[in-house]
């Protein structure tokens, strides 16, 4: 569970973020606004790449905030990029087992964990592929599976579903729903993909610029006319 309390960014006289005040309940959480609403501003709070000028953020109880990036990623924080971080001429196995590296697993446990991680995200078969060779799909998958090692508890996905197919997005579908069961962490989730927020998240938090607009469960915050105003372009 994400507590969020008077959260505000603020870069000279704008505000990204805007005294945010929500708690992020739920195991599969979307997270959407218009363009400049403040998502990967939070996203970019919740990882450390950001200091706030003001607020607090606890997970399950611990003070997110009072931790460096590294630290963060001990804890078991985990993100995807709107732009991919493959290491081009590293393998799709080394990629995956570099983040291990980072929270002290090694040896015969750190690769049942990549194994697992690449078996899961349908990777397996070009393990030993270099990240350059890779189509956009697989290093979105990629992405994905460096996320699920080490013990992670917060997974943080930045519109993961760019860009691909639509065969490619039901299997990405079908990814982020297994991933709580699988490997436990909660998931939050940005696309503008609203069939996606729609099929894989419980409840979704709406940003217009920097500020809360609503959060709760998907299809009602979905139907809310100020919603489909302000971020669907719809009367």
């Amino acid at each position: 569970m994400i507590h969020i309390e008077n959260l505000t960014v603020q870069f000279g006289a704008v505000k990204p973020l805007d005294n945010l005040n929500v708690t992020l309940d739920v195991t599969i959480c979307g997270l959407i606004g218009p363009n400049g609403a403040g998502k990967t501003t939070l996203l970019n709070v919740l990882s450390g790449f950001i200091t706030p000028v003001a607020g607090r953020i606890d997970v399950d109880g611990t003070d997110l905030l009072s931790l460096s990036p590294i630290q963060r990623v001990g804890l078991g924080l985990r993100r995807s990029f709107q732009t991919e971080q493959v290491v081009e001429d590293l393998s799709v196995y080394d990629n995956v087992l570099s983040l291990l590296d980072h929270v002290g697993v090694r040896g015969e446990e750190a690769a049942q964990q990549v194994s697992r991680a690449l078996h899961f995200t349908g990777l397996a078969g070009i393990a030993a592929q270099i990240g350059g060779e890779l189509n956009l799909y697989q290093r979105r998958m990629l992405e994905i599976a460096r996320s699920l090692v080490g013990s992670p508890r917060i997974v943080l996905f930045d519109e993961p579903g760019a860009g691909m197919t639509e065969n490619e997005g039901e299997t990405l579908r079908e990814t982020l729903l297994a991933i709580p069961d699988e490997f436990g962490p909660q998931v939050l989730l940005i696309d503008h993909d609203v069939d996606l927020i729609s099929a894989t998240c419980e409840k979704t938090l709406v940003l217009d610029f920097g500020q809360y607009l609503t959060y709760g469960p998907t299809a009602s915050v979905l139907a809310d006319d100020i919603v489909r105003k302000a971020y669907l372009g719809m009367e």
